[in-house]
């Protein structure tokens, strides 16, 4: 989870002598190549971010362990307290700080200074702190209360603590899908509802054709912190919406809309939701058993007292962090073939592929995303189908329809 009523920009060509002009729909012959040259450098340069990002995540968890500092930490809070409750709350607050304060220059790097480098940042460094402040209290609040919850399972039923856990981590997954429209994204955002009638009736329409039931249509204020373009169907079941980013709603027309809102829905119309929330509790499951045998060695090895010692809380990080980096590539692979399915539902519930390309382009340009990256880069790192991949998709869709057109034209005479 980082542009109200769509214009045709136009002069009256009565009182200023000139023409109207119309937003065009854009080919792939339009990639800028400037911005491409600019997303390959932006790209290399996350990439690199995310590895000191790990590096660095791992050599603390392994630090804290083999220093004995995880263990004085414990004794540090058990002074204060014995409750094993307040112990466990208080190993992590003194944990997640550290964690979050050894974080921040890379999170300052790249979540500031890199996006305004590159002109895709529009926020202050007042407005970015304040939002940092924000997530790291929501982020502790959350971590809380999975951390409480595994160390009293861990405490309760050590030998099945981690298929408990897995289910938990399900059902906690969604309810904040479910309440995040209404609790969390107004702390970093301001949704509206959409005031544009004509785009609002098209798109509930597109909706009620796919079955999918949504509340309304929004508008998002991405402008407030970035120039990149997005939307989305976000929600379950009653609190599912409609909404677009500021940044796209103003600059994209009705039909480009309309593909987009279709890839979305094609989400919806296919249970992606549940499907990946299954998926992703199957590797979470892993991981957590991975994470049992890892405690089981710890408690003899590394003078745990206990699977339940929160002293191992690095420990048990450390495992089920290296593990979700491993699965990456395999859950990556899973997005793509979703998104892949999304797009050819797009394509066919619109049946505007030109609409379609046009938005590729445009949000290559304006979200400087690589067109065509290296082929071990999208294995790894890419949720989504690279951008080229998915022009050329709809370019043949829309080959495939015109040849079916004019069999049909002939086949009438």
């Amino acid at each position: 989870m980082r542009r109200a009523v769509y214009r045709h920009f136009a002069l009256d060509a009565d009182a200023q002598g000139v023409e109207v002009i119309e937003r065009r729909m854009l080919k792939a012959d339009d990639i800028d190549p400037q911005r491409q040259k600019e997303a390959t450098a932006y790209s290399g340069l996350k990439r690199r971010l995310l590895v000191a990002d790990m590096a660095l995540g791992g050599l603390f968890a392994v630090l804290l362990l083999v220093s004995g500092i995880s263990a004085w930490m414990k004794a540090l809070v058990t002074v204060y307290s014995s409750h094993p409750v307040l112990i466990v709350g208080g190993y992590f607050l003194v944990f997640f700080t550290a964690y979050g304060l050894l974080l921040l220059p890379l999170e300052y790097y790249g979540g500031f200074r890199l996006p305004h480098r590159y002109g895709l940042s529009t926020q202050t460094l007042r407005a970015w702190l304040a939002d940092q402040a924000k997530a790291g209290v929501l982020g502790l609040g959350l971590g809380l209360i999975v951390v409480e919850v595994i160390y009293y399972v861990l405490r309760v039923v050590p030998s099945l603590w981690w298929l408990v856990t897995a289910v938990f981590m399900l059902l906690f997954t969604v309810v904040l899908a479910n309440v995040a429209p209404l609790v969390v994204v107004p702390l970093f955002f301001k949704l509206t509802p959409l005031t544009d009638e004509e785009l609002v009736g098209r798109l509930m329409k597109l909706a009620e054709r796919a079955n999918t039931r949504v509340r309304g249509v929004f508008t998002i204020n991405l402008s407030s912190k970035t120039k990149a373009a997005n939307a989305m169907v976000m929600g379950l079941g009653s609190t599912r919406r409609i909404v677009l980013g500021d940044t796209l709603y103003g600059d994209y027309g009705p039909d480009e809309i309309e593909t987009i809102l279709g890839h979305e829905l094609g989400h919806q119309v296919r249970h992606d939701m549940w499907w990946g929330l299954l998926f992703q509790a199957a590797l979470t499951l892993i991981g957590l058993y991975l994470a049992h045998l890892a405690l089981s060695w710890g408690a003899g090895v590394m003078g745990l007292t206990g699977l339940d010692d929160v002293a191992g809380l690095p420990l048990l990080a450390l495992v089920m962090g290296g593990f979700m980096t491993l699965a990456t590539p395999l859950g990556n692979a899973f997005s793509r073939w979703r998104e892949r399915m999304a797009d050819e539902y797009a394509l066919r519930i619109t049946g505007k592929p030109e609409a379609f390309v046009s938005v590729m382009v445009k949000l290559a340009n304006q979200n400087l995303a690589q067109v065509d990256p290296e082929p071990w880069v999208e294995f790894i790192l890419h949720s989504h189908p690279a951008i080229g991949k998915r022009i050329r998709r709809a370019e043949r869709f829309e080959g495939r329809e015109m040849g079916t057109s004019e069999v049909r034209a002939a086949g009438s005479l």
